[in-house]
């Protein structure tokens, strides 16, 4: 039998959408090519933003024809979508049989069988228990063979008003640290080179366990940095009120992890800060910043942006406007804000009409273009080490690699390279995408 696996949103959705592959082949099922040939279909929701959960709902009704005409197959919906709707996506759409919340993935061949056995529709949203992530040792089977994303945890304990993670995703739980460490061995084992270990807010990680047992992420960091055969290690996302000094000077410490640190601003206005919960001001977030300059100089800063956050004052705007011109990110994901029920903010009073949103948007996202062009342009004349990502999109015997900086940097040569090898280069210009560069 075969399944297909549809995945939307995030890199937790893709990490989830692998797991579940090793253990649907692990239980005998092969992965299809095409979801019309599949015994066993998951649709991989996010509601994080709204296109992500329009684009799922929109393919999860398409199949109802499918599955009338094709009474056997198996229709699943995982994911912050399932997690959130739960019955009512039963039964809004009734021919999906099985709706799992994040957490309930682990037991898909049971869930499955027991579907099998009743004929009826099975909804597992249930976080009233005590979660823990099991031990998990993935193949590549599905996967870029030369880096791996390694889960360390998984909810969020934050509740920003915006944001509907904690409802979806359920409260922090971390990792058992001898399962991460497992898990990145074997990884370097099967001869993966990068790793990015993996949370909803990494900087938190070891908080929910007892003191007297807690590993802080800094702690962390170190062990898995010390795995032989680990050439780059990276890590995502992190929640600026967290921010440790323990964790920056990790930047100066650790030889092989990565210069990219994502540490998502939302808003620079204290008042919008305030009211989305983020229990951090400008101020604080710009001796983050310095912070992190001074112990790794060269470190890329990235960041998330939302603009239009409900009654922003041109004001408010401005000041993200002036955040963004003394950072000088090297790049932003950007986003006019949109209500997620059951989140707070889609109570909240809002007056900017969505023409405003757009032009602030807009406005935000053409001058953070400009200045992503100047970092990049930093680095020409530069050499640095580049780990091969493979052939590039650019064509014409060019190959396409990663910097440290997490810099997408593409390079002529005749050379025939595998994803996860090294070379060194020499920057020749700064592009808006990408960097040039030349080998040495």
């Amino acid at each position: 039998m075969k399944f297909f696996i549809e995945t939307f949103g995030c890199q937790m959705n893709d990490r989830d959408s692998l797991i579940m592959t090793q253990i649907l082949e692990q239980a005998g099922y092969s992965c299809g090519t095409s979801i019309m040939e599949a015994d066993i279909i998951v649709i991989n929701t996010c509601s994080i933003r709204g296109k992500a959960e329009q684009k799922a709902y929109s393919l999860i009704g398409s199949l109802r024809k499918h599955k009338l005409a094709n009474p056997n197959i198996i229709i699943i919906v995982t994911g912050c979508v399932a997690q959130q709707e739960g019955r009512a996506m039963v039964s809004r759409m009734q021919h999906v049989d099985m709706v799992l919340g994040p957490q309930s993935i682990y037991g898909l061949i049971d869930h499955i069988e027991k579907v099998k056995e009743t004929g009826e529709s099975l909804i597992l949203t249930d976080q009233s228990k005590r979660f823990e992530i099991p031990p998990f040792l993935p193949d590549l089977h599905h996967s870029t063979p030369h880096k791996r994303f390694v889960t360390i945890m998984q909810g969020c304990n934050n509740y920003c008003t915006y944001c509907i993670v904690p409802f979806t995703r359920g409260r922090e739980v971390s990792r058992k640290p001898a399962d991460i460490i497992a898990e990145v061995k074997h990884l370097i084992d099967l001869g993966v080179k990068e790793v990015t270990l993996l949370g909803q807010n990494v900087n938190s990680y070891g908080l929910d366990q007892p003191d007297e047992s807690r590993t802080s992420f800094p702690e962390l960091l170190r062990e898995v940095s010390k795995v032989a055969g680990l050439i780059r290690l990276r890590f995502t996302t992190s929640n600026p009120k967290d921010l440790s000094n323990d964790l920056m000077s990790c930047f100066a410490e650790l030889d092989n992890l990565c210069l990219h640190f994502h540490l998502p601003m939302q808003s620079g206005s204290d008042i919008v800060l305030e009211r989305m919960n983020r229990k951090y001001t400008v101020a604080d977030y710009l001796l983050l910043v310095k912070g992190l300059r001074a112990v790794a100089p060269d470190i890329s800063i990235t960041t998330d942006i939302i603009v239009g956050f409900p009654n922003e004052t041109d004001a408010d705007f401005m000041g993200t406007m002036a955040l963004m011109e003394e950072v000088r990110y090297d790049s932003a994901f950007s986003f006019i804000y949109s209500n997620r029920p059951p989140a707070l903010s889609c109570d909240f009073a809002d007056e900017v009409s969505k023409e405003e949103k757009s032009r602030r948007l807009a406005l935000f996202q053409k001058r953070q273009k400009e200045i992503t062009v100047e970092q990049h342009q930093r680095f020409v004349g530069r050499e640095f080490d580049l780990m091969i990502e493979g052939e590039s999109k650019m064509g014409n015997g060019q190959w396409s690699g990663r910097s440290t900086h997490n810099i997408i940097v593409n390079f002529y040569s005749e050379t025939v390279y595998q994803p996860g090898d090294m070379v060194r280069v020499r920057v020749t210009e700064g592009l808006m995408n990408s960097l040039r560069a030349e080998l040495v």
